[in-house]
């Protein structure tokens, strides 16, 4: 075990975690932006949520590819290419958003997914630098990254009002510009950092082996799927709902964001000290209950507030709590691979959810009811099978034993 350097240790966690901001920022650039252009466009509720869920589906399948991709080349190189391949699709969202271009929004925030994959990166990154009694603090410090969806919620809309579509786009493009050129001079592997120069699809075989990959697949589908689904298509639910203006259903979803990217590292930290399996489970139980409360349309502005931060909590926690587990569980070698299909996992938990809702709008009494019960019943089964299924503790043999659950 090599004898980490404390300062190192910050930097190098401090720099990964605000890469992950800044590309989660332009992988939401179109989501605060959402009933605006369905507004110019006169786009369908189900248009909407299309041009909502594209850069979620790229970015979540990408993350198969980037997890691998970490085990041979290290985070470093990762974190450079991706910050730097965002630059032209961020831009490219600008000027198509400016044409009234539909196809182009779809085009161009289809490519904006790469933003997206930042994710499976910086997990083996961030657990390198750590002992192993700090994973969970590590990772869940990692994943607050995450904020950057509240800040492209919050700023985005402000942005284009105070200096205009294209120049807002410009801002973060010049900005992912800049964390790339930060990370090429201050960024460093990990001393632990071992290349794996094994083929990528042999080790993405291996890893779709292992017990692990696909239980917590399937929890951080729910988990981080629902606040990554939440985070893009909250501000066309407020707006629908509640009739707020872009702006004011930014705000909102800003706070929801956050809320969820505090309770992020408190889950991981949980994790440290007990089984993150009772972590997972009340993260669980907490979103079936909440996703329940939301149905009945809690009042603007202080219940439906309470309610959706409440719900952004516990998808926190649980998120934190997941990938605890995930590198708690995971053979060392194998990490990067485990990490790409889990990460994978929960941006497609978060494709879906938007597609849903707006299949399931109700016009006429202008609810998600359908929707959000969906949701609770997918919470219970996952919370069901946790709680029957999963170790609490997993045995000392289980690393060695890909198959075991």
């Amino acid at each position: 075990m090599p004898v980490f350097d404390k300062s190192a240790q910050l930097r190098n966690l401090a720099l990964a975690t605000w890469t992950s901001t800044i590309c989660f920022w332009a992988w939401n650039m179109i989501g605060p932006m959402s009933t605006t252009y369905a507004a110019r466009l006169e786009l369908t509720s189900s248009q909407a949520s299309i041009l909502v869920a594209t850069p979620i589906l790229v970015g979540s399948l990408g993350r198969i590819v980037t997890g691998p991709l970490t085990d041979r080349y290290g985070g470093r190189a990762l974190f450079i290419f991706v910050a730097l391949a965002s630059v032209i699709p961020v831009l490219a969202v600008g000027f198509s958003a400016s044409a009234d271009s539909y196809v182009g929004l779809l085009a161009s925030g289809f490519v904006l997914g790469v933003a997206g994959t930042v994710f499976a990166i910086g997990i083996p990154f961030a657990k390198s630098w750590y002992e192993a009694s700090r994973h969970g603090f590590a990772t869940g410090v990692f994943g607050a990254g995450m904020v950057g969806t509240a800040l492209s919620a919050f700023f985005t809309p402000r942005f284009v009002g105070w200096f205009g579509l294209i120049t807002t786009h410009v801002i973060i493009a010049i900005a992912l510009a800049a964390t790339a050129a930060l990370c090429v001079m201050l960024m460093k592997d990990s001393p632990a950092f071992v290349p794996n120069t094994e083929p990528v699809i042999p080790k993405l075989v291996a890893a779709s082996k292992l017990g692990v990959t696909w239980e917590m697949s399937f929890l951080y589908a729910i988990v981080f799927g629902g606040f990554v689904a939440f985070s893009n298509y909250l501000p066309t639910y407020i707006k629908n709902i509640y009739d707020f203006s872009a702006v004011d259903a930014g705000t909102r979803t800003a706070a929801f964001a956050l809320a969820a990217v505090i309770a992020r590292p408190i889950g991981g930290t949980l994790s440290d000290r007990i089984a993150p399996k009772w972590v997972v489970l009340a993260s669980l139980a907490g979103t079936a209950v909440l996703a329940v409360v939301a149905t009945f349309q809690p009042p603007a502005d202080f219940w439906s507030a309470v309610t959706f931060i409440s719900l952004a909590i516990f998808l926190g926690i649980g998120t934190g709590g997941v990938f605890a587990w995930v590198a708690r569980r995971s053979p060392a070698q194998s990490v990067g691979s485990v990490t790409g299909i889990v990460a994978a996992a929960g941006g497609l938990g978060g494709y879906f959810p938007p597609l849903v809702m707006g299949a399931t709008y109700d016009e006429v009494d202008n609810n998600y009811t359908a929707g959000l019960l969906l949701l609770a019943a997918v919470a219970v089964v996952a919370f069901l099978y946790t709680a029957l299924k999963l170790h609490a503790r997993e045995p000392e043999k289980a690393e060695a034993a890909p198959t075991q659950t």
